[in-house]
């Protein structure tokens, strides 16, 4: 009985860790791969054994109480310690093994991860994949991601790091547009061709399309004719004829192999950013890990 007892307190304390950083039961049951109200009965117990209330609830917000503050601290470190020893026995381990929790933006996570998953099952039968797509920042020590694929700058943090591949950024148009309006010659001439642009959903910005002049890098706002909010509706709507439009060359390559899009002023292609790998110093020797890196690497030098 006491054991039993022990092991629900432990469970409470991981759920309560894992909700006090994430803010809410359903990131936190996310995270950890069980129900919202799983974690909500866990805390619901633990503050009945503990006899105070660890959060504010409110039907849109979850706040940790004064003295839920003072304990989350200290949840948390638990919570590490637990995972620290997980990884220790996987890293024991010579073969790749268990779940590997991989976040990624969406277009990436779609148009590279997805399709490399495949393979990397065949060759790792023994890893399962649990692949989080959103383009929102995570912070992998808090959710217990095991590696993160993020484009662009990164800050400096204690996070481990592997660059992937650099992003290619180039127009494209479809070959029914090309016939009927012709090619640019220069970006310049871009004023004279129905154009499909993007809007970033997180800041309302439309995507201002770089160039390779002279040496230089310079940044065009094209008038738009269409502007939609996703980087894969503009590769659908340019390929439907809808005009030119810009992405980058990992995403458009299936639509370049079936014929559906050409590169346009492939000249003034940009190299943009970096896609990285990031992991946590936690995971340094885990088998899974450094097998899913050096596979996504040979997937993005194909």
């Amino acid at each position: 009985m006491k054991e039993q007892i022990a092991l629900e307190r432990l469970t409470g304390l991981i759920a309560f860790a894992r909700a006090g950083s994430l803010g809410s039961f359903t990131a936190a049951a996310r995270a950890l791969a069980i129900s919202p109200s799983a974690v909500s009965k866990s805390i619901q117990r633990l503050e009945q054994r503990l006899g105070i209330p660890l959060f504010t609830r409110t039907t849109r917000s979850l706040v940790l109480t004064t003295e839920g503050r003072e304990l989350h601290e200290r949840a948390l470190k638990l919570l590490q310690d637990a995972e620290a020893i997980e990884q220790t026995a996987i890293a024991a381990r010579s073969e790749p093994a268990g779940t590997l929790r991989v976040a990624a933006s969406l277009p990436v996570g779609i148009h590279v991860i997805s399709a490399a998953l495949p393979d990397f099952r065949r060759r790792h039968p023994n890893v399962s994949i649990d692949l989080r797509l959103s383009d929102q920042v995570v912070d992998l020590v808090e959710e217990g991601i095991d590696i993160a694929i993020r484009i662009g700058e990164l800050p400096d943090s204690s996070l481990l790091s592997k660059r992937m591949s650099a992003l290619r950024l180039c127009a494209y148009a479809s070959p029914a547009y090309i016939e009927a309006r012709g090619t640019p010659a220069h970006p310049h001439e871009l004023h004279s061709h129905d154009t499909v642009n993007m809007r970033y959903q997180n800041s309302g910005q439309l995507f201002r399309w770089p160039f390779q002049i002279g040496g230089k890098t310079i940044e065009i706002l094209p008038s738009a004719q269409i502007v939609v909010d996703a980087s894969d509706a503009v590769m659908a709507t340019v390929a439907a004829g809808g005009g030119i439009g810009m992405a980058a060359t990992f995403m458009t390559a299936p639509y370049v192999a079936r014929g559906e899009l050409v590169p346009v002023l492939a000249d003034y292609a940009v190299d943009r950013h970096n896609i990285t790998a990031l992991w946590p110093e936690s995971r340094r020797t885990n088998p899974a890990v450094r097998a899913f890196i050096d596979h996504l690497q040979a997937t993005f030098l194909k």
